[in-house]
């Protein structure tokens, strides 16, 4: 039986690497491969003017199953980033709301909207290349969680968020309860 080593990044994430030679090699071969398609589809999403220089690419048993790019201009919509635009393509064409058996590669470090759809689609390994701030640097500021904190260094929110009273949040809150029998999740 192989022996596996638990490694520790700098970042604190821990990886189990099998202890066959090559091992690591073939899987840092194999996500660059997947990898430069994400950047090259950023590339692609600029020259084309459809958006910002963000690709993804989703893939299901070695073989990728979507390709995509910002989408923003093009197609009007601030939720059209490259990982939300693969999910949902890679959804349709698999005919499942769930990715489980694929993983995502990134071109750069996903936003909070696109970390929480790949979150929600179950994919089993996100690879992202670029960190955040190489967009911050250029002026992408999609950092949700700050802007909602007010604590974002480059965007303040100018949105009210605030939960309904009475009985507007009954009726809400009631929704789930009345239909919780029609829906078998996952």
């Amino acid at each position: 039986m192989e022996e596996a080593n638990v490694l520790e990044a700098k970042d604190g994430t821990i990886s189990v690497a099998s202890a066959f030679a090559g091992h690591q090699e073939a899987v840092q071969d194999r996500d660059h491969k997947f990898l430069s398609k994400a950047v090259e589809e950023a590339y692609k999403g600029v020259d084309c003017g459809d958006g910002g220089p963000f690709g993804a690419v989703v893939v299901r048993n070695d073989e990728i199953v979507a390709s995509c790019h910002n989408m923003v201009l093009k197609n009007t919509d601030p939720t059209a980033h490259a990982e939300v635009t693969a999910i949902r393509e890679a959804c349709k064409k698999l005919d499942k709301i769930e990715l489980s058996e694929c993983e995502i590669y990134a071109s750069c470090e996903p936003c909070p909207m696109c970390f929480g759809a790949i979150h929600l689609s179950r994919a089993k390994r996100l690879v992202y290349g670029a960190k955040a701030e190489a967009a911050i640097a250029i002026g992408f500021d999609d950092f949700i969680a700050d802007a909602l904190r007010g604590t974002g260094l480059y965007q303040k929110a100018q949105l009210e968020i605030r939960k309904a009273d009475g009985n507007g949040a009954i009726i809400a809150e009631q929704v789930f309860e009345k239909t919780k029998s029609k829906f078998q999740m996952y």
